[in-house]
């Protein structure tokens, strides 16, 4: 960002910084009650050894940016290994664990020699105190073959050592994928589960003033009713409303406002086509949530 284009957020509206970067930063975190509860099942699942946790959420809901917030504050007696979009053929996969975990391989190895070579190297680490965990961002990608063998990979562990730990985390497709009957043995490994669901129109308000705040701002620049039709627009995705809100900045810039209100957001989705839903699609979806009549007490939910 040049320093020209900068201006739209210090001089107009007294910011240190861009309060609605579309970049996961784990320093503009907002702790949702959501998200609250799904980094508390990661620390779950690694505090008490879960061969295999799944964190699932919609496109943009957050779930890099507890990756992010997770390799940060790890202890020193884990070793994390992140691999994100992970493909290729069988071998493949244990090349991307390899290179995750700081071991480069030859790539014409055959995979007997690449996974004892893995083996190795969880137990050169459980040997020096710590704890293997790899984490698989955007794991819905993972085709069942590569899941399997992921399980496979589990099995190092014995009665005793528990050399690794699994975390898949991706789009709601990954609980398809693991739901279906061929996967059974892969399903029951997975001990702790948890789906990140988007913010609440409350949480939607607490989210955009806890980023101005850090951004530098304590002022009220987005109106309640802005926020509420933020958060209609974007379904509570926090990727969604850092876009909607970005250009409503830009906006408001461009007109000289000091404030954001619910016009200004309407005109921001109407010049977005690329945004998940316009505001007349959310406030019916809204409307006819409201209006649909509640299940009798006798009717499981």
């Amino acid at each position: 960002m040049t320093a020209s284009h900068f201006q739209i957020y210090s001089r107009h509206f007294g910011l240190r910084e861009r309060p609605f970067s579309l970049l996961p930063d784990p320093d503009f975190l907002f702790w949702s009650a959501n998200h609250t509860k799904a980094y508390a099942m990661l620390e779950y699942g690694i505090a008490t050894l879960a061969p295999i946790t799944v964190i699932t959420g919609e496109i943009g809901a957050g779930k890099t940016t507890l990756i992010r917030q997770l390799l940060r504050a790890a202890p020193r007696d884990l070793r994390i290994g992140l691999v994100s979009n992970a493909l290729g053929h069988r071998g493949g996969l244990l090349h991307w664990v390899l290179s995750a975990l700081g071991r480069d391989v030859a790539a014409k190895l055959p995979y007997a020699r690449l996974f004892a070579l893995f083996e190795t190297l969880l137990r050169d680490e459980l040997a020096a105190g710590r704890h293997t965990v790899l984490v698989f961002d955007e794991a819905q990608n993972l085709s069942a073959r590569m899941l399997e063998e992921l399980r496979c990979f589990s099995n190092v562990n014995g009665e005793k050592d528990e050399l690794l730990q699994i975390v898949l985390v991706g789009q709601p497709e990954l609980n398809r994928i693991i739901g279906q009957p061929r996967m059974l043995q892969f399903a029951q490994r997975v001990s702790a589960q948890f789906h990140l669901h988007g913010l609440s129109a409350e949480a939607v308000r607490g989210y955009i003033a806890h980023r101005l705040k850090i951004a530098g701002t304590e002022r009220e620049i987005f109106t309640p009713a802005a926020c509420d039709l933020v958060h209609l627009a974007s379904r509570g995705l926090p990727r969604v409303i850092n876009q909607i809100c970005d250009y409503a900045l830009v906006y408001a810039f461009a007109d000289d406002l000091a404030a954001i209100d619910a016009d200004l957001i309407r005109d921001v989705v109407a010049d977005r086509h690329n945004l998940p839903l316009n505001l007349d699609g959310a406030a019916v979806s809204a409307r006819a949530e409201v209006q649909a009549p509640s299940l009798s007490p006798g009717i499981a939910k």
